[in-house]
Formats: structure tokens, sequence, C-alpha cells
């Protein structure tokens, strides 16, 4: 069908991955998938960021998605856990950007708003809106999931309007808007 497309929402972490898919037809939003991958196990950050590549194009080849939303990092005070948070979501990008998939990036605060109305809501809060929004019948005890279920709700919900935040259609698009960031 030519008006359905699938989005795959990504809340990017070293400790923990959340993931959500939906499938939209029409203006009609329906739940594919909700999950998380848990990296805490793991020692070694390099072998973190390997995982996260390979799920992130283990979910693009499975589900085929036409669009991904993922959480900007936003600023903290840990400079450190700013770093490696950065690192993830540039990982799990790279994986989008390899299969050629439009990759958006929504600051926590835009992605709470569009859900809740609140951009301070707690991820509770975008969690239960969620499942009224959805009809999931339970909530995961993690809520990472949620978060990254939260990304593709909120592109959805942005869709046709102008993005605030940035949109990559692939490695030249990404170089084109980064000049600034790329070693010539």
């Amino acid at each position: 069908m030519a008006n359905e497309r699938i989005i795959l929402g990504i809340d990017p972490g070293t400790t923990i991955m959340g993931f959500g898919l939906i499938k939209i037809t029409g203006k009609k939003m329906e739940f594919l998938q909700l999950n998380e991958l848990q990296l805490s196990k793991l020692d070694d950050h390099y072998k973190r960021l390997q995982i996260i590549f390979e799920r992130t194009i283990e979910l693009i080849d499975t589900h085929h998605p036409d669009e991904i939303a993922i959480e900007a990092p936003f600023f903290g005070k840990n400079v450190q856990s700013m770093l490696k948070l950065g690192r993830a979501q540039g990982v799990a990008m790279a994986a989008g950007l390899s299969r050629q998939i439009p990759i958006t990036e929504y600051e926590p605060k835009k992605i709470k708003m569009a859900i809740t109305g609140n951009g301070n809501a707690t991820k509770e809060q975008v969690a239960k809106m969620l499942q009224q929004l959805l009809g999931l019948k339970e909530l995961p005890k993690n809520l990472d999931s949620t978060d990254g279920l939260a990304a593709a709700v909120c592109h959805f919900f942005n869709s046709g309007k102008v993005v605030a935040g940035k949109s990559y259609s692939g490695w030249d698009a990404f170089v084109k808007q980064n000049e600034e960031r790329v070693k010539k």
C-alpha cells in the first residue's frame, strides 16, 4: 500500500537501548514492537557499540522501516556519560544511514511534549500516554523501550511539519549538514 510506512524509534544508550516500531496507514498509527537491548553485562564499551550497530541493522533488515526517529542526547553535567551516549546514538544512526534510511533527531523535551503535552513529563507519564494511544495491554518494567517508541510516535505526530531536529537522508546529507565535524 502506497500510504503505508514503518517508523523505528530509538532511545540510544550504552547500558540500555530502547526501541519501538509503529506502522502508519494513512493517518492511523498501529503498534508493532517494543523492546530493549540490555548491554550492562558487557564491560567492553566498544563491544557495546558493536552490538548496538548490529542490533539496529537486524531491526532494519527484519522490519524494513521507512524512517528512523532517534532521541538526541541531552546535555548533562557528566561529560563522560554524554560522550558515551553520543557514541551510542552515532552508531545507531550509522546503521540507518548505511541502509539509506532517513533519520530525524528529536530533543527529549520535544518527544515528551508531543506525547503528553508537557515537555517535563516523567518516563512513567510518557509510557502511560503511549499505552492509551496505542492500546498496549501492559508496560515493560524498564521504560527505555517506551522512550524508543515515544520517538517513533513523536515523529509520526510531526510528519509534514517543519521539524526542529536535524534530519539526514544518507551519508552525503549528514556530511553536508555537519561540515564543521568532518575533517578534510
